[in-house]
């Protein structure tokens, strides 16, 4: 009895813990913010290559970076992008300052710590694949490969400021 007794409150403790978790926050959605040394070039990535659609843009002044703690005091501008065009899309917003910002990009995702990778889950791999070579990106390791399932195909590429992208899904 005292073994269900206690199984009993870890499930409730469990479960008011995820309640209370869920309640605090306004929107299930992750925003991520990535800064990029050459915009134009990452912009070009995300919407050409990954097929990201542009949903909006912001300007953070002197002002409000110093305040907030963004920045040293000094401006940038954010182009915000979206898988699709919907309330419950992730954001991926692109931050660029007009000044080089160093960075040394991670050949693999061991190489750094923090955020290394996304994965993208696709439909079909193929046009990922043409779009990747059409703009004369390579793929990372020896991707595309078939995964253990069978089915589906893994492959990796680096973006412009050095995000690796995880695009898994079926070849066709």
């Amino acid at each position: 009895m005292k073994t269900i007794t206690r199984a009993v409150l870890v499930l409730a403790l469990f479960y008011s813990a995820t309640l209370m978790a869920q309640d605090e926050f306004s929107s299930p959605m992750i925003g991520v913010g990535v800064v990029c040394p050459d915009i134009q070039a990452s912009l070009d990535f995300y919407l050409e290559v990954i097929g990201m659609t542009k949903v909006g843009e912001f300007d953070v002044n002197e002002e409000f970076g110093k305040s907030s703690g963004l920045s040293n005091a000094v401006a940038f501008h954010v182009d915000v992008l979206k898988i699709e065009d919907s309330p419950s899309s992730n954001v991926w917003k692109l931050a660029s300052f007009k000044k080089k910002v160093p960075h040394q990009a991670s050949e693999y995702i061991e190489d750094a710590t923090g955020m290394q990778y996304i994965t993208l889950n696709v439909k079909q791999m193929k046009p990922f694949v043409e779009r990747i070579q059409k703009h004369g990106h390579s793929f990372l390791g020896d991707t595309p490969i078939l995964m253990a399932d069978g089915k589906r195909s893994f492959a990796l590429v680096q973006a412009p400021e050095g995000t690796i992208i995880e695009l898994i899904g079926p070849m066709e």
